[in-house]
């Protein structure tokens, strides 16, 4: 797989990373519930980008759903000033499902370049 497709996974990841791993007192606040939002997005984008990645879609739903798990649990013990949240897990888990949903309809199948 040329390395143009796994350009969008890498820059989401990064992303992730970045967002989900900010210490408490560098996330800027927003309206009630706002990072519910957040954490569907960036899981969308992760899912979608994987599945245009070409990864199959047991593969994603397994390593995002458990970076989402993960994530929350890092969140809760590493020293960032951050809480672990059961919901916004579930929030990442629907942003999955969208996002895999969202590729079946755009991304274009690889399978012959496999």
């Amino acid at each position: 797989m040329p390395l143009k497709y796994y350009v969008p996974l890498a820059i989401s990841g990064f992303a992730a990373l970045i967002i989900l791993f900010t210490p408490a007192s560098g996330v800027p606040s927003g309206f009630e519930h706002s990072d519910k939002i957040i954490h569907f997005s960036l899981f969308a984008a992760l899912a979608y980008s994987s599945r245009f990645a070409a990864i199959g879609v047991m593969k994603t739903l397994t390593w995002t759903v458990g970076f989402a798990i993960l994530s929350e649990v890092l969140q809760a013990v590493l020293p960032l000033g951050r809480s672990g949240s059961a919901l916004d897990a579930l929030f990442d888990v629907f942003g999955v499902i969208a996002g895999l949903l969202v590729a079946v309809r755009f991304v274009p199948a690889r399978s012959a370049i496999h």
